[in-house]
């Protein structure tokens, strides 16, 4: 198939393990009342955003993201705490994940 050109190519995709993070962080977020669902879709919105959980207690939401670099990471929390609704973020940088044991 490659010689006839049905096959152009080849990729290899490593695990979530082996790929370089860039910057990860966990962002506590306080919401103004009403707003949260608006707020909710806004951060699903963003790629950096890989999950987004709902909580109780003083946050709201927490938010994990992941970018590039730190540069892309302070735009894009620069981005987060500009949409409406938002009351204050608190945000920690991940530094190093290891798997915990049950």
């Amino acid at each position: 198939m490659v010689e006839n050109g049905t096959i152009s190519g080849f990729t290899i995709r490593t695990g979530h393990e082996t790929r370089s993070a860039g910057v990860r962080a966990i962002v506590m977020i306080e919401v103004h009342g009403k707003l949260a669902d608006k707020v909710a879709t806004q951060l699903r919105g963003l790629p950096q955003v890989r999950a987004l959980h709902s909580t109780n207690g003083k946050w709201d939401f927490v938010a994990e993201l992941e970018d590039r670099d730190l540069v892309s990471f302070d735009e894009t929390l620069r981005r987060i705490r500009l949409f409406d609704g938002i009351n204050t973020t608190e945000t920690n940088i991940l530094l190093k994940t290891s798997k915990a044991s049950f």
